[in-house]
């Protein structure tokens, strides 16, 4: 068997955890295999709407295991605060959880780290999350990271401190007011207490050896999805750097994030919203600063599910796009949030980059704002609600021809379309 990849193809939020939520019944393990907290993954259904970090998207199916890879870091207290909240909905994750062991913890200090770093950057702002993704995969790759396999050992308690006193150490040299610095409005001191009761009730999970699972389970032929988090544009190498997070979102990730070799790897699904957004800083060509980006941003409810900040918005991106399928292999196409463009009558697309006086296809090393200008193409809208379709061939013919002119611009098929937030708002080809 081999390992199925689902992914987001712009700078995250593309809605990658409803179409999980949504493949989950076909599959025995679902596999996140990077990002942290820093992730927002939205899923709906029955009247009910639940926001994910750090557990997998297919934890609503009891008879699917979903394992948190190694590529993964997770805030203790974060975590069992997501858990709480599933609890109190009647779904028990430690039911169908498993924990990699080589899984990185992120620290107290971590978050401190990061809050001190942002504040200071001033108009340099990277727009970070603040859940201390940067410093924890820092000490990740300069060998100084305390892993989830660390905290039954008997020394955990001294690596502990001796880390958290790099840290402070680190701290004092800013010149900032760290008690002015609060953790999800607790107190640094407050914090730390309660990471290490989340502690107490995370060694409850069952922490396995996640690369000799999932190959074993493989062998076994059960069949495993891997779940990515933020978006191709925002990977540590790929994206447009430094507005990038700080780890590997792309389909090379699943490897290194899960353990697993490259001729493992299945079939790709690229997850699309039909417009573009973005959060925090960093280039966005497509941008629109007017009235219509903030339809765009009303219709589609595009805040933040995991600041709450409000969302950029803007034009599709095919440029961008394409760069995105070239770098994963894309097989498949995921376009979602189709019901945004509901009440417009003409729809934009960027086709091409304008820069210097000349005209480019591809998306460049340095995408900057001020010398990249977009090149459109006008569609006509379908300007009518979607509620009442029910299948991919019931769409409007003006959703229809965007969907063909996009497979045609691309060589990628479009195989299913989100018309609402709900599970069952899934058009499937």
């Amino acid at each position: 068997m081999k390992v199925d990849v689902i992914l987001g193809l712009q700078w995250g939020d593309e809605g990658k955890g409803k179409i999980v939520d949504v493949f989950t019944p076909h599959y025995d393990i679902i596999a996140r295999f990077q990002g942290g907290p820093n992730a927002g993954h939205t899923i709906e259904f029955d009247g009910k709407k639940f926001v994910l970090h750090t557990i997998p998207s297919g934890i609503f199916h009891r008879s699917t295991l979903n394992l948190i890879g190694n590529g993964v870091i997770i805030d203790p207290f974060i975590f069992i605060r997501e858990i709480d909240k599933l609890a109190e909905a009647g779904i028990h994750a430690e039911e169908n959880l498993l924990i990699s062991n080589r899984a990185h913890l992120i620290l107290p200090t971590h978050r401190m780290l990061d809050a001190v770093s942002e504040s200071l950057k001033g108009q340099a702002k990277i727009g970070s999350t603040l859940k201390g993704i940067g410093p924890t995969y820092t000490d990740k790759f300069a060998r100084n990271g305390l892993r989830v396999g660390n905290l039954n050992e008997k020394d955990f308690m001294e690596r502990y401190r001796a880390l958290k006193e790099i840290h402070l150490h680190t701290l004092g040299s800013y010149s900032a007011d760290l008690d002015s610095f609060l953790l999800d409005g607790l107190s640094f001191e407050t914090y730390e207490e309660k990471w290490f009761e989340a502690i107490g009730q995370m060694k409850g999970f069952r922490m396995v050896e996640g690369e000799q699972f999932l190959n074993k389970s493989l062998d076994e032929a059960k069949s495993v999805m891997a779940e990515g988090a933020q978006g191709t544009l925002l990977d540590v190498d790929f994206g447009s750097y430094p507005f990038v997070t700080s780890s590997n979102t792309i389909a090379a990730g699943v490897c290194s994030g899960l353990g697993i070799s490259p001729h493992r790897i299945g079939r790709i699904y690229g997850i699309f919203k039909a417009y573009c957004t973005r959060v925090g800083s960093g280039p966005f060509p497509t941008e629109l600063m007017d009235e219509t980006g903030t339809i765009l941003r009303r219709n589609g409810n595009e805040f933040g599910s995991t600041t709450g900040r409000p969302r950029r918005c803007g034009w599709l991106d095919l440029p961008a796009l394409k760069y995105a399928i070239m770098l994963n292999g894309v097989d498949t196409l995921v376009m979602m949030k189709a019901d945004v463009l509901n009440t417009f009558e003409k729809i934009k697309v960027c086709s091409q980059y304008k820069k210097g006086g000349q005209v480019r296809d591809e998306f460049p090393f340095e995408l900057s704002e001020d010398t990249l200008e977009p090149v459109y193409k006008e569609l006509s809208g379908w300007n009518l609600p979607l509620n009442n379709i029910e299948s991919f061939d019931a769409l409007p013919d003006p959703l229809s021809e965007y969907i063909r002119f996009i497979e045609k611009e691309t060589g990628i098929p479009v195989d299913m379309v989100s018309i609402g937030p709900d599970r069952v708002q899934t058009l499937k080809r």
